[in-house]
């Protein structure tokens, strides 16, 4: 029994990853060929399309009754996208971040972080609150589309070369990838969040701790792909794009059509609420610092965000565990290297600020 589901939760991830890749590229393609702008393409329909999976795997669960593996899904995806994703694409090569993203895209995913708490003071996403989510994505596409229109010659066809697979193929051939695609998600969410719920109930593992670890993990697979190879190719901006537009797209659209379709809403477990949420806007906050440092995400900083990523895991399990070691632990973060971290951020953000307050000579 332990073997099948096992198979059933690799098989899930993997139909998520390749479902999740033929829906970008049908989607970027008709898009490119309708003559949508690149960059609206980049910021939307790339990031959410790699977001896809988190927002079958929330549905369904929401749907079955695993709320926990709905909300935990969300906050821990879009930890994992920025320690881990960004962490790992920076040692590949360090990364460029684009203005654009500094000025509108990053305070947006800041204040979409800010406000789900504040939905969720009543222990609930219910559908006024998912409505008010969902309305923010479809603000935030128009507004992209709206600002699009300035974009340059040069930057358009600079997107278009770093759009997977570029506007190639007929458009019913397209339309067969993205049909694909779909169905290759609703039957990978069905077969991992079945595994999951699995694997907690043997092991004694609470289902937010699953969806914050494992399935936050699995769904985020094609960000991970996407925005590694991405730097790995020279594409470093798609990289940090993409990852803040699926964070973006994971809080408003995947929570806010969770809530709205959910019966009774989604309901959000007071430790969530209490730590792991606070860590989703903390690691959402701390890319203002590291990203205004130069518009460059260097090595060490990608080993940073690495190092956190692994200590909040280790945190999430070995409180799971209930473990002996999780006081000491507690107090090296707490009182050492959170200290350490902030005290450096700072320091090199001032000098950042200086140098661009300098007059020129």
């Amino acid at each position: 029994m332990l073997a099948l589901t096992i198979l059933l939760f690799v098989l899930g991830i993997a139909l998520l990853v390749v479902g999740a890749d033929l829906l970008v590229r049908g989607a970027s393609r008709i898009a490119l060929a309708a003559g949508i702008s690149p960059l609206v393409v980049g910021l939307t329909v790339v990031a959410f399309g790699t977001s896809a999976p988190e927002m079958a795997v929330s549905v369904k669960a929401a749907f079955a009754g695993q709320a926990d593996i709905a909300y935990g899904n969300v906050v821990g995806s879009n930890i994992f996208n920025v320690l881990f994703i960004l962490g790992l694409s920076a040692l590949v090569a360090p990364l460029l971040v684009d203005r654009q993203l500094m000025r509108r895209d990053v305070p947006i995913m800041i204040g979409a972080s800010l406000l789900l708490p504040v939905l969720a003071l009543d222990g609930r996403i219910g559908r006024l609150d998912g409505a008010l989510l969902f309305a923010g994505i479809v603000a935030y596409t128009a507004f992209s589309v709206f600002q699009s229109r300035n974009e340059s010659a040069a930057k358009r066809a600079e997107t278009v070369a770093e759009m997977p697979g570029g506007p190639t193929g007929s458009w019913w051939a397209n339309l067969l990838l993205v049909l694909a695609g779909l169905g290759m998600l609703v039957l990978g969410a069905r077969w991992l969040v079945g595994g999951a719920v699995a694997f907690a109930r043997s092991f004694g593992v609470s289902e937010l701790v699953i969806g914050l670890t494992i399935v936050a993990a699995g769904t985020s697979l094609p960000e991970v792909a996407t925005s590694v190879l991405a730097a790995w190719r020279g594409h470093r901006e798609i990289a940090v794009g993409n990852v803040v537009g699926s964070n973006i797209f994971n809080i408003l659209a995947v929570l806010g059509l969770t809530g709205l379709v959910a019966p009774g809403g989604v309901p959000v477990a007071a430790q969530a609420l209490a730590f792991d949420t606070p860590v989703m806007i903390a690691v959402a906050g701390a890319c203002l610092p590291i990203f205004f440092t130069g518009h460059v995400i260097a090595r060490w900083e990608g080993a940073l965000f690495l190092f956190f990523y692994m200590a909040y895991a280790s945190f999430v399990v070995l409180k799971a565990a209930q473990s002996a070691a999780l006081p000491g632990f507690q107090h090296a973060m707490t009182y050492f290297v959170l200290p350490l971290t902030f005290v450096t951020l700072a320091v090199l953000a001032a000098k950042a600020f200086r140098r661009q307050r300098a007059p020129a000579r």
